[in-house]
């Protein structure tokens, strides 16, 4: 592990983005996976990731009732454990306060399925296709105290077809994702934030 840097994927899901990532760092890759967080104990990923043989751990954000900074106090404490220098938002969905967002600030990474600045938070392909687009796509940042807002590090663009529905151009959009955010976090954690432009 010498050398590498380590890298804590949050998650709250099947975790597909995640296992990319996990995948993706081996061989001469800067980086290793140290930890898989989820907020959700039923989380497909986790199962995922400790097959693959990724240390995980549950922080259930539902007792702690709203109280976003103290379910973030919890959180905290195994990322910190694990010594991770790197931290990837992959299908996190709890919104992350200022607080928690500064003590990670220049060393957390999301993947977003949009254009960005377009259409940041919910609902983006489907607010792509009543705009009218002629192309959508997804993009990997810096996260900052601004949802969706920080430096872009990677976008891949993709046309919008005749006929997509949400689903369609989000099943086109995840095989962006797969591909962009490994990308990314191989010339993130080189310590390279030369933008991966794709498509």
């Amino acid at each position: 592990m010498s050398g590498h840097k380590k890298v804590a994927i949050l998650i709250s899901g099947g975790g597909s983005n995640m296992m990319t990532l996990v995948n993706s760092m081996t061989g001469d890759h800067p980086a290793r996976p140290c930890l898989v967080l989820s907020n959700n104990a039923d989380a497909g990923g986790l199962k995922k990731a400790a097959e693959a043989g990724v240390a995980t751990a549950v922080v259930d954000h539902r007792p702690f009732k709203g109280d976003r900074q103290a379910f973030e106090a919890e959180l905290v404490k195994p990322i910190l454990d694990s010594g991770a220098d790197i931290v990837c938002l992959a299908g996190f969905m709890r919104v992350l306060t200022s607080g928690f967002v500064s003590r990670f600030q220049g060393q957390m990474l999301n993947i977003h399925p949009s254009l960005l600045p377009k259409y940041t938070g919910l609902h983006t392909h489907a607010r792509a296709l009543e705009a009218g687009d002629a192309e959508h796509g997804c993009s990997v940042h810096e996260v900052t105290a601004v949802l969706d807002d920080g430096p872009l590090l990677g976008q891949a663009r993709l046309p919008v077809l005749t006929g997509d529905t949400p689903d369609t151009l989000a099943a086109r959009v995840l095989e962006q994702e797969h591909i962009l955010y490994p990308a990314v976090l191989h010339r993130y954690a080189a310590d390279d934030r030369t933008p991966v432009l794709l498509g």
